[in-house]
């Protein structure tokens, strides 16, 4: 249900903005949830146990051109530059895209049994555990990975929290980490988040694109207006209920 609703706010969110894409040539924007991404001219997907490679290079015949065995319990995928962060019970998986129709395996890193999103930036990876009926361990962890150097992740930074799920960044200084309520993070010091502000609102995604924050919860989407000046002043401009 979660993947039908995030399917739903992804196309909500591309009829509500302008047609440009990410600073990474990302086609539309999806939550830290998600399980698809294109990049290019190739559309990657996970399931279970692999990751999908498709050419869209004639779009309206798309071709699967690879399949990557991963592991079990793969949940999410977030791309980034040439890179793939893929998220399962067990742990991360970094994959460079850089040929985009095989990609490579850089990197991985265990930890305990629990739902695993995961997104990153230039130089750090953000990971939240948490354990529900059919996730496994009582574990609820914000992480934060050190990977400026993409073949050896360093965790630097754990934090518990009540049951932490979707993710997402807002500017270079602040993470957003849907959890009892939305909390913010300042992360200039990726290895010590200081919380900063939240908003009262019980989600278990959300979408980031400029300005606006897409909060994505079970019983609707919430759409706010965010000031890059001051953190504190984020106003509400609609929502949509299921």
């Amino acid at each position: 249900m979660k993947k039908i609703i995030s399917i739903f706010v992804l196309v909500f969110v591309l009829g509500c903005s302008d047609s440009d894409t990410t600073q990474t040539g990302d086609v539309g924007q999806g939550g830290s949830l998600a399980v698809f991404a294109i990049k290019g001219n190739y559309l990657y997907s996970v399931d279970q146990m692999k990751l999908n490679v498709f050419s869209l290079i004639d779009s309206e015949k798309p071709v699967k051109v690879n399949e990557i065995q991963i592991g079990f319990d793969i949940e999410t995928l977030f791309s980034f530059g040439d890179n793939l962060f893929i998220g399962s019970r067990n742990g991360m998986f970094i994959y460079s895209i850089t040929n985009p129709e095989n990609p490579i395996k850089l990197s991985s890193v265990q930890h305990f049994t629990a739902c695993d999103p995961v997104i990153a930036n230039s130089t750090h990876s953000y990971v939240t555990l948490n354990s529900n009926t059919t996730c496994g361990n009582n574990i609820n962890v914000l992480q934060v990975y050190d990977t400026k150097d993409l073949t050896n992740p360093k965790l630097i930074h754990s934090r518990t929290l009540t049951q932490p799920k979707g993710i997402g960044f807002f500017t270079a200084d602040y993470l957003f980490v849907c959890d009892d309520v939305i909390k913010i993070f300042n992360i200039q010091n990726p290895a010590e988040p200081i919380l900063v502000h939240s908003i009262d609102r019980n989600c278990f995604d959300l979408i980031i694109r400029n300005n606006t924050l897409f909060a994505i919860g079970n019983g609707g989407v919430y759409r706010y207006e965010l000031n890059p000046s001051n953190i504190k002043d984020i106003k509400v401009v609609s929502e949509v209920k299921f």
